[in-house]
């Protein structure tokens, strides 16, 4: 503003050159300071597309690169978004939506979220709640009109509520589903939940009362699905789509199973693991609150950051801060189930989170409860194992405290004639055996019935793998030799050897 005063007040020859200087300076700055905040993501994105490691990196090993492991993984297209302080940082998909059509992927390819689904269901639910349409802690049967569920002596006599159901305690069976092929016959919830045909699943009954522990069970959130129903008289689709997934903006994702005329260009096609196509393309989900969302990471950063606002109590475009902080604590015995959604503090950080896996897809997300941070994952193959590896990549570029999960691991080196001696036999328990081979200066072991994985040296004695989270210690007796093994992978198995 300086400049263009003077330029209107001084009528000198240098006038419009100091003008025009001035604004020429003014503008580079801007275009700096533009280039530079773009450069700033981009530099991002390259170091996440380059610092993927899995549970275990070797000291002086040298982490991946994204579209590397797409290729050996047999992953045909991946999709990523991340949040960082309220905002999505960065939205980038990589490869095909479909390798026949040569169809590229694009941040708005839609993915089946599978049971990320169950997050969506429990806003929906908890709007119900809110809105005084039914009580999250009252027997299920009270608002169940079309269908009751079947108590049993199992049940103990006591009775299922919504929030044992949005939580995985009821104590139900059907844990997941496999859906249906483009072309077979669908049936409705209530066959679903009967497991009469055409269903293709076992009925949703009780496997011990409610309220005891945390078992997860795609057949709970369904009843869920028929309550809705119920409750608004309305599809479960239009319910969803309209109240929840246009409330968060999210105009790329649907619940219809299968989508309409206007999304199928965006969706991309399931692979299996080695690659091939899913007969069809895709699997139809009618049981949509637990596996029926399609959508993308862009979409799904919307619902996080909505999440995180109103948690903080500074949004409230479905469910309000009290609201929200009820979704987001676990119910009685779940362990860190919540309503619709797992919460894991590691390292003290808390974050909202689930994952999703159906026929030919797999995806993740993660939402901080604090600080605004957070990342979507979808890809469309069997194979999900490049998901914690881009969760690694992205937790140590952005520095997400919790989230990082690799451990880097020293390789001691221990003479032949050792390892050679830890070579045999051992009875993990009656009929399954591990046993332990040696190829050159490498040790092997293989379970019955399982594939052989290589055993990493993290000391004389004890050893590692990359494969699985899981060590395996040598002892010997009194006279020097290798007595038993002790295997920690959860639990401690003493094996002797045989």
């Amino acid at each position: 503003m300086k400049h263009t005063l003077n330029f209107k007040m001084i009528r000198t020859p240098n006038a419009n050159p100091i003008l025009f200087t001035g604004l020429f300076t003014i503008l580079l700055g801007l275009c700096v300071l533009l280039a530079s905040a773009q450069q700033v993501p981009n530099e991002r994105i390259i170091q996440v597309e380059n610092n993927l490691t899995g549970k275990t990196l070797i000291s002086g090993e040298k982490p991946m690169n994204l579209q590397e492991q797409m290729r050996h993984y047999n992953i045909k297209a991946l999709s990523i978004a991340v949040i960082k302080d309220y905002k999505v940082d960065f939205a980038k998909a990589y490869g095909m939506a479909d390798s026949a059509t040569q169809t590229k992927a694009t941040i708005n390819t839609l993915f089946q979220a599978a049971s990320i689904s169950k997050s969506f269901n429990a806003l929906a639910i908890i709007k119900l709640f809110h809105d005084k349409k039914l009580d999250l802690y009252t027997d299920v049967n009270t608002y169940l009109k079309n269908w009751k569920f079947p108590y049993d002596s199992l049940s103990k006599g006591k009775k299922i509520n919504t929030a044992h159901l949005l939580s995985h305690t009821a104590g139900l069976s059907v844990h997941g589903f496999g859906g249906y092929q483009i072309d077979a016959p669908l049936p409705n919830t209530i066959q679903i939940l009967n497991g009469t045909k055409p269903a293709n699943s076992d009925p949703v009954r009780s496997q011990f009362a409610p309220g005891e522990k945390m078992q997860y069970s795609g057949g709970g959130t369904t009843i869920t699905q028929q309550l809705l129903i119920d409750l608004t008289g309305k599809p479960y689709q239009d319910y969803l789509n309209q109240t929840i997934l246009k409330s968060l903006d999210m105009n790329e994702s649907t619940f219809a199973q299968p989508p309409l005329d206007n999304k199928r260009r965006h969706l991309a096609t399931g692979y299996l693991a080695d690659g091939s196509a899913i007969k069809g393309k895709h699997h139809v989900y009618p049981e949509q609150a637990a596996a029926g969302l399609w959508t993308n990471p862009s979409d799904l950063a919307k619902y996080i950051i909505e999440t995180q606002l109103a948690y903080q109590g500074k949004s409230s475009k479905v469910l309000n801060q009290s609201d929200t902080r009820i979704r987001l604590t676990p119910y009685a015995n779940s362990n860190g189930s919540a309503l619709g959604v797992f919460i894991e503090s590691p390292d003290s950080t808390a974050y909202f989170g689930h994952g999703g896996s159906n026929y030919g897809f797999q995806s993740a997300y993660y939402g901080s409860l604090e600080g605004g941070n957070g990342l979507a994952i979808m890809v469309n193959s069997d194979n999900g194992a490049i998901i914690p590896e881009i969760i690694n990549s992205i937790a140590k570029v952005y520095s997400f405290k919790g989230l990082y999960q690799t451990k880097v691991m020293n390789i001691s080196d221990v003479p032949e004639s050792l390892l050679e001696s830890y070579t045999g036999r051992y009875e993990l328990m009656p009929n399954f055996i591990l046993t332990i081979t040696k190829q050159g200066k490498r040790l092997f072991a293989q379970a019955t019935g399982q594939p052989k994985i290589e055993a990493l040296p993290e000391s004389q004695t004890k050893f590692f793998s990359k494969e699985i989270n899981g060590t395996i210690e040598f002892v010997k007796d009194e006279n020097g030799k290798i007595k038993e093994l002790i295997l920690i992978q959860g639990r401690t198995i003493h094996a002797r050897k045989l």
